[in-house]
């Protein structure tokens, strides 16, 4: 190769280690015509398959795959299988950014396999590497640490230090996944010396950034915000603001946990405006993040907001190849969406004196009658927390109306009846990913139309609140309020097929056929109220 080639390739190569990826190219550009002037077929080949991962890198796919095709072309016309490895490797990479993870898995191993013929250490580490992160995303960590220990082995042969960091720091995140954070910790130290000692800067900055969040995950908060730190500096520097989103949402996790909600607010806040443009995991994690702030701080509404964005996004990602988890962690968010309504909800009980354990009985009942009248496991989780929040509306209700003791006025009705009106225009911003807000509105009217806020007559009213209104009316008949003692369940199932005009007539049997099982409940219920 041409010294002057050379030359550019290194000048390109510390463009890249600083992640000025438009100067980088720049040079590989320039080093690519002056080897086609001088008919240098080495500086040709290098040139064209750096630019090809260099411009994938940029975020420029197309041309990424311009350059990566020929360069497997030329390898493969000049016998050259460490060059066509080396396209096949970044071709690989393009197909697992665009989803395609069965493809990248076939390229993937053909880069392999050249490298192993071509006995070029680097390409059969990176490209073990890239088949660890597929293994990982598969769920088969045993399968993850065995190729990124065998890259490691590689490189640590013949592999460049960049090598090593990426292969060590994929180590210490496989740890940090599987809670083993002593060997998490290990490799991390290890990644950062090499870092530090090749003046790496930005994978200095992602290993400060990912220690970090080991640090936080063994509560040494002090530790994190260091780490935090200097990641946090270097992507500064490098006007890195995908990076500096990571860094930001974990200094809210920080700050949350060091009990200072006020700043743990405004980093998160500025993680999601840095992300929301840019990455939507980055963006649905510290929405997450968000929500957890505003239950602290008694925002229950906020919080639902914040965490519909949140699952929104994660539906939204169900397409991403580097989500093995995404599942889980959607279900998770569902179980805190269920764990606000139910602070909400039971805020709502300590205001009325009368309605403690309402919210939870009528989710209980409601979900038995909605289950047998055929709704889906997913359907269910949404409509138990429409359940939990049908009567929010009344924490706007003034407590002498709520807790008066005799028959409400003709005006202190209709302010109790707006209780509806008002949960529905509260829950108006949140945007459920189930429609919960019809439950919430319409758990009063009636089949005949005689119900409130808008008299909807049978099928006009919603399922949803036909079946709630079932559960709701049981369990105010069976409880204590402030105008009478709790009916037995017997009574109040005599009252309910009395004025069974009023109910859906295929839901008022099902209600009959689950009456044996919620009896039990209902009388102790009543029992624990009067004692």
């Amino acid at each position: 190769m041409n010294p002057d080639t050379s030359a550019l390739l290194d000048r390109a190569a510390s463009f890249e280690r600083s992640g000025a990826w438009g100067e980088a190219a720049v040079a590989l550009h320039t080093a690519y015509a002056a080897s086609v002037q001088r008919q240098d077929l080495s500086g040709i080949l290098e040139a064209v398959v750096r630019l090809g991962h260099c411009m994938r890198l940029a975020g420029d796919p197309d041309l990424s795959s311009d350059a990566l095709e020929l360069a497997c072309t030329l390898g493969e016309l000049n016998r050259r299988d460490d060059i066509a490895g080396r396209a096949l490797n970044g071709l690989g990479m393009l197909a697992f950014e665009r989803g395609a993870s069965s493809e990248a898995t076939r390229l993937y191993a053909a880069a392999n396999e050249l490298g192993r013929r071509a006995g070029d250490q680097v390409l059969v580490a990176e490209t073990e590497q890239n088949l660890g992160i597929l293994a990982n995303i598969r769920g088969d960590l045993d399968e993850a640490r065995t190729r990124y220990e065998t890259a490691l082995r590689h490189l640590d042969v013949a592999g460049p230090a960049r090598g090593r960091i990426s292969a060590l720091n994929n180590l210490g995140m496989l740890h940090l996944y599987r809670g083993e954070l002593a060997d998490a910790l290990g490799y991390f130290d290890r990644a950062l010396a090499v870092s530090l000692e090749t003046g790496d800067v930005v994978r200095t900055a992602m290993v400060h950034v990912n220690r970090a969040e080991l640090f936080l995950a063994r509560g040494e908060l002090a530790r994190a915000r260091e780490a935090c730190d200097d990641g946090f500096e270097i992507f500064s520097r490098l006007n890195d603001e995908f990076h500096q989103a990571q860094a930001l949402k974990l200094y809210g996790v920080i700050y949350r946990e060091s009990g200072k909600l006020h700043l743990a607010t405004i980093h998160l806040q500025r993680a999601i405006e840095i992300a929301r443009p840019r990455d939507s995991l980055v963006e649905a994690q510290a929405q997450r993040e968000m929500s957890r702030v505003l239950r602290l701080q008694g925002s229950n509404r906020q919080a639902l907001e914040a965490l519909n964005r949140s699952h929104t996004l994660f539906t939204s990602l169900q397409a991403r190849p580097d989500l093995a988890d995404l599942d889980k962690r959607v279900a998770d968010l569902e179980e805190e969406f269920l764990g606000v309504v139910r602070v909400w909800g039971e805020s709502i009980e300590a205001k009325d004196r009368y309605t403690l354990g309402h919210c939870a009985r009528v989710a209980d009942y409601a979900c038995r009658i909605a289950e047998r009248a055929g709704m889906t496991d997913r359907e269910l989780t949404w409509f138990r927390m429409g359940a939990f929040l049908h009567d929010v509306g009344k924490t706007e209700v003034p407590e002498e109306i709520l807790n008066k003791p005799g028959r409400l006025t003709d005006e202190e009705r209709a302010t109790m009846e707006r209780h509806t009106v008002i949960g529905d225009e509260m829950l108006a911003p949140v945007e459920f990913p189930w429609d919960i807000r019809p439950m919430v509105r319409s758990h009063h009217e009636r089949w005949d139309g005689r119900g409130y806020p808008d008299q909807l007559v049978a099928e006009a009213i919603p399922r949803s609140a036909r079946i709630l209104r079932l559960a709701d009316v049981f369990d105010a008949l069976t409880t204590a309020r402030s105008y009478r003692a709790p009916l037995t369940p017997e009574r109040a199932l005599g009252i309910m097929r009395d004025d069974q005009g009023s109910f859906d007539p295929e839901l008022f049997q099902i209600f009959l056929d689950l009456y044996d099982e919620f009896a039990p409940t209902a009388a102790e219920a009543a029992s624990s109220v009067s004692a």
